[in-house]
């Protein structure tokens, strides 16, 4: 049996519990289905998590509840969320009086011997890129476009793999007076959709530049950064067995626990561990590490990002986080469900409003603000903001729903869940210069020094 490491969740859990009244607490243990078994010789420590519909959490406090147990909240609906769990949080989340039904594994997990198989994605999924398959296309962009498209290694994950930055502009070996934009992707392990969103981007700006007026001028008028894969490590071991592995996290460590892995999403350094959004067990799909920007993939990313402050001016006005799944363009904050939170004025607010509205008129996503579906803490696009004022989004990508394929679609949608982003980002890159001329006040903020 694996260590579990508990006691900073029990506080946490006792204050959540008075908020969830959503929850069904007259339910009783013997009305809750048994804990799956493990199969004979297998430890907690080798379990993979599967993913359950928990009715009834109709609430956001409801739902940052649930996510207290150390779960991670993958879809919600108005009656029911999708959770991911191991089976001592799904039994946490029966303490709490719901009824889980556990949903079908990943297509491809499980099948054969890890030994016999290519270590790689499984059949129906080769469309996808692993990381040195990336990389190969990476460069032999770069080598294409060499005039508008560059490469530099920014740092390196835990297990010593390459961090990318990639950088499209007309004139792409100089440091321009531009509005600079930020495309990050695949922070969480097994959101390999996200790594084929940068590869589409840097493919369509590099091809459709001199030829396409919209990709034309923003090239010429904006430098955009994409970086393509902020969780290397987890994504190779996702697929290492040749299944599915449900992994989240990163690959790093844990001292004091045989439990590996931080959730870069809750480890960036803005109200890191402040409000019940992420837990302190390393255990738990939410850990958020053992302190702020200790995961090195997130230090190395905050660095970059800080590095683009010059003379005192952050050059990045606005970015895209991209995750899979449940189709959602998300705003700053998760952190508080106010509106407005610290730093941020009801115009920042407005702004942010109207152009995740606008993109999602476009790619036909659900807008709305982070923490309306649960709170989170440490997360990218709290820090983007909080920490630099850079306007900050999250795309969550196909499918809407563990029923289309959840974290692991088919490659025979990636070209279409790729492009369907087009426009959307386009128009993010186009209101990059005055974010706030989306809310007529241009001339409020946007006026020349």
């Amino acid at each position: 049996m694996r260590p579990r490491i508990r006691g900073g969740r029990t506080t946490v859990l006792a204050a959540l519990l008075s908020l969830a009244l959503a929850a069904p607490l007259t339910a009783q243990a013997q009305g809750s289905p048994p804990a799956e078994p493990t199969a004979p010789g297998a430890s907690l420590a080798t379990e993979r998590p599967h993913q359950y519909e928990v009715t009834g959490a109709a609430t956001s406090a409801a739902r940052t509840a649930l996510a207290a147990t150390g779960v991670s909240i993958d879809e919600v609906h108005k009656r029911a969320v999708v959770v991911t769990a191991d089976r001592a949080q799904a039994a946490a989340v029966r303490q709490l009086g719901y009824t889980l039904r556990k949903l079908p594994d990943p297509p491809g997990s499980a099948k054969g011997s890890p030994s016999s198989r290519v270590k790689d994605f499984p059949e129906g999924y080769t469309g996808y890129h692993n990381y040195d398959e990336a990389t190969k296309e990476i460069d032999g962009l770069v080598a294409k476009y060499p005039d508008i498209l560059s490469k530099q290694v920014i740092g390196k994950s835990h297990e010593g793999r390459d961090i990318l930055g990639l950088k499209l502009s007309k004139n792409v070996t100089k440091d321009e007076n531009e509005p600079e934009v930020l495309f990050t992707h695949h922070q969480h392990a097994r959101e390999h959709l996200t790594v084929e969103m940068a590869l589409y981007l840097l493919n369509e700006f590099t091809s459709k530049y001199g030829s396409d007026d919209r990709v034309t001028k923003m090239l010429d008028s904006r430098e955009i950064w994409i970086l393509p894969d902020l969780n290397p490590d987890g994504g190779e071991y996702d697929i290492a067995s040749g299944d599915f592995a449900m992994w989240r996290k990163n690959r790093q460590p844990n001292a004091g626990s045989n439990e590996v892995g931080t959730d870069l999403n809750r480890n960036w350094d803005f109200k890191w561990g402040c409000c019940g959004g992420s837990s302190d067990d390393p255990a738990d799909e939410t850990y958020r590490g053992a302190s702020a920007e200790s995961g090195p993939e997130v230090k190395v990313v905050s660095d970059f990002v800080r590095s683009r402050n010059v003379g005192g001016k952050q050059q990045i006005k606005t970015a895209i986080d991209f995750h899979t799944y449940s189709e959602l363009v998300l705003w700053p904050f998760g952190y508080t469900e106010a509106d407005t939170g610290e730093g941020m004025t009801q115009d920042d607010h407005d702004a942010f409003a109207t152009i995740g509205k606008d993109m999602a008129a476009s790619n036909n996503y659900t807008p709305e603000q982070s923490s309306d579906l649960y709170v989170t803490d440490g997360s990218i696009d709290d820090w983007l903001w909080g920490d630099q004022k850079i306007f900050a989004y999250t795309f969550e990508m196909f499918p809407s729903s563990a029923g289309e394929g959840g974290f692991y679609p088919r490659d025979s949608v990636i070209s279409k869940e790729t492009s369907r982003n087009r426009d959307s980002v386009l128009k993010l890159l186009e209101i990059s210069d005055c974010v706030y001329r989306s809310i007529g006040k241009e001339q409020e903020y946007c006026k020349e020094s």
